[in-house]
């Protein structure tokens, strides 16, 4: 290579290294007259550009900017009206009607920070962003409205609601008895939102009206997992196939009263409350009630079959009986120790319900059966329910009684001595037990004993004429046989029980 190549070459990177080395003195040299300038600069004052709530504070103090930001909040202050609204609620603040507080130091301590925190490019960089762009910041007016906080929540107290899960609708003669009503959502005040409402108004308007934002929470349930727990827990019917019109209508009458009836959880209910008087301006008619063990006519007669039903029902069900009374002759369409018999102001069937869950009731009829179904929270897996009842023995009757009519109110059947009319037969009486049997997957786990009753027998009533026979007068043969007090044999038990174990009405449990 030729000399003069080589002198060119090494030219050309001496020219290079000069060159570098001045433009690294010169960014030296600006880099130190930044730092220069900026370790100069004040660290206690705003960045030039920075406003608070419009007020230009540049080149001020944190003291300086506070006195001027919180003299221009608080001559606002006498000037302010501000309504809030919610539906038709309006409620009304004046200035006056707030504390005087001033909390603006915490922040304009915060926003001199800016360009004055982090190294010194990063506080090159914010003042830069400043006062190219501005900084503005505003204060809140929670800052000088004070107790502002304790007013909202007082508001919100009259407005918030917690939300309500959809309720059970039960129609009993609906196809579908069982739908969920809507739920009511739950209502928060979004305060986040209200307060930043309330500072962007004060800003242009010491004067404004607000409507309460408002956060709505759905009642979130899943409809099938509740409409799922409600199960037929039991149904029981009873015959009234052989009653009068009139009998039959008193049965349907009353237990009509509890179709569609809701029990909650540990509510009672009492089945003479719930059907009224039996009247004839209630609808009840005249049939045959039993009055100191004999069938007599009386208003309502038969309703003592609506309350029986329904007790049974109740029983497989498991709901907790507070008061059942039998009455005073075994009724022909349950087994004994399993009726309930009810008379106002005398004797009543009071339940209660102490399922966790409520109970609903629908009974219904036709010519031959009343029915009652209780409806509730599923039995757990293979459990179920069912009664005995157990025939303890036979309570002899005392045979006829003889009296004399001397009042004269049998004249039309027997005025003399010797007239014989019989009122009534002699009624054979009971002892009884009813239980209720608990089992698993059919296998009986548990017996109760719930009644232990005593049908007393009914002695048979004979009246005589009271009058002496006139002189050649006679009576006519008498036809009325005596019968003598009675004589239980074990032939008779063992009748009685093969006629009671007939008696086994229509009964359903899961």
């Amino acid at each position: 290579m030729s000399q003069e190549k080589v002198k060119t070459k090494s030219n050309k990177s001496g020219l290079y290294w000069g060159l570098g080395i001045a433009l690294f003195a010169v960014a030296l040299l600006i880099f130190c007259q930044l730092y220069f300038v900026d370790s100069l600069s004040p660290n206690d004052t705003f960045i030039n550009g920075t406003t608070i709530n419009g007020i230009d504070v540049s080149g001020m103090t944190r003291n300086q900017a506070e006195n001027i930001v919180s003299y221009s909040l608080l001559s606002t202050r006498a000037d302010i009206k501000l309504t809030l609204t919610y539906d038709d609620k309006s409620w009304v603040f004046f200035g006056d009607d707030f504390e005087v507080s001033n909390e603006v130091e915490p922040v304009l301590s915060e926003v001199l920070k800016l360009g004055h925190e982090g190294n010194f490019i990063k506080r090159y960089k914010d003042k830069q962003k400043i006062k190219k762009q501005g900084l503005a910041v505003s204060v809140s007016y929670k800052t000088v409205l004070g107790g502002i906080e304790e007013k909202i929540e007082d508001i919100a107290v009259q407005i918030e609601r917690q939300g309500e899960a959809p309720k059970v609708i039960f129609d009993p003669n609906a196809e579908n008895m069982f739908s969920l009503s809507e739920g009511k959502s739950a209502i928060v005040v979004d305060r986040d939102k209200l307060y930043a409402l309330i500072d962007e108004g004060l800003q242009t308007q010491k004067q404004l009206t607000i409507q309460i934002p408002v956060i709505e929470i759905p009642f979130e349930v899943d409809e099938d997992e509740i409409l799922g727990a409600i199960t037929m827990r039991s149904k029981f019917s009873t015959s009234y196939a052989s009653s009068s019109k009139e009998r039959k209508n008193n049965v349907s009458r009353a237990l009509s009263a509890f179709n569609g009836q809701v029990l909650m959880p540990e509510q009672e209910m009492s089945f003479n409350q719930t059907t009224g008087a039996r009247t004839v301006e209630n609808g009840y008619k005249q049939a045959n009630v039993i009055l100191n063990g004999a069938y007599v006519k009386g208003v309502g007669g038969g309703v003592c079959q609506a309350s029986t039903t329904l007790y049974n029902a109740l029983v497989l069900a498991d709901v907790e009986i507070l008061q059942a009374n039998h009455h005073s002759l075994p009724a022909s369409y349950v087994p004994l120790s399993f009726d309930a018999m009810v008379s106002e102001g005398y004797s009543d069937l009071v339940f209660k319900n102490s399922l966790q869950a409520p109970i609903y009731i629908k009974t219904y009829y036709d010519d031959e059966n009343v029915y009652v179904e209780i409806y509730g929270q599923p039995f757990e897996e293979g459990q179920s329910i069912r009664t005995r009842a157990e025939f303890v023995k036979v309570l002899p009757h005392g045979g006829d009684k003889i009296i004399q009519d001397t009042t004269g109110e049998h004249a039309d059947q027997v005025i003399y001595k010797g007239e014989y009319y019989r009122v009534r037969y002699p009624r054979e009486g009971y002892e009884s037990k009813g239980y209720v049997e608990y089992l698993l997957n059919g296998e009986v786990v548990e017996e109760k004993q719930i009644r232990h009753d005593f049908y007393w027998p009914q002695d048979g009533l004979i009246v005589e004429g009271s009058q002496e026979l006139g002189e050649g007068m006679s009576l006519p043969e008498n036809d009325v046989e005596f019968i003598p007090p009675q004589k239980v044999t074990t032939t008779t038990t063992q009748t009685v029980r093969a006629k009671l174990e007939k008696q086994r009405p229509s009964q359903y449990n899961p």
